[in-house]
């Protein structure tokens, strides 16, 4: 079934607009959600439970988000997609390294994968200014909180 079930309170031009973005936002989320349990699996070293446990946190705002993002789109009419294959070829989340990774490293690269992700869901806000101020408010949240993460795993590299 291509053509949506689902009717929407958007214009065409604004609804693909908005779809490309919450699209977007969903691969990048579910990304940082396997990511974040990536490195919640292979963190060690000093200080690990405390970073095993923040890691845990992240999933868990990843995860809601998603659902959030997923079911704004097909509030909209848009169908979402987030299987592994979308994922992996149009996720903007940056790669993340393999291995055993030292509490320092996973802090490094997690501040590094979040700073990434917040530029992407700031150009996103200011996308949805004129086509969506709902999906724009749903956006601000989750940028929200993903500063507020941000902000937390850099306070462990002060």
């Amino acid at each position: 079934m291509s053509k949506s079930p689902i009717t929407s309170p958007l214009s065409d031009a604004d609804k693909a607009a908005v779809g490309a973005v919450l699209q977007a936002t969903l691969v990048d989320l579910i990304d940082l959600s396997l990511i974040a349990k990536q490195a919640h699996w292979n963190v060690v070293g000093q200080n690990f439970r405390s970073a095993h446990l923040q890691l845990d946190e992240l999933v868990t705002t990843a995860r809601t988000y998603v659902d959030q993002v997923a079911e704004r789109a097909a509030a909209l009419g848009v169908s979402p997609n987030g299987k592994a294959k979308t994922v992996a070829e149009s996720s903007g989340v940056p790669e993340f390294p393999d291995n055993w990774l030292k509490v320092d490293d996973v802090v490094q690269a997690i501040v590094a994968t979040l700073a990434a992700l917040i530029q992407r869901l700031r150009a996103r806000v200011d996308e949805t200014d004129k086509t969506d101020l709902v999906t724009q408010d749903l956006l601000i949240e989750i940028t929200k909180q993903l500063e507020e993460a941000h902000w937390m795993w850099q306070a462990q590299q002060a």
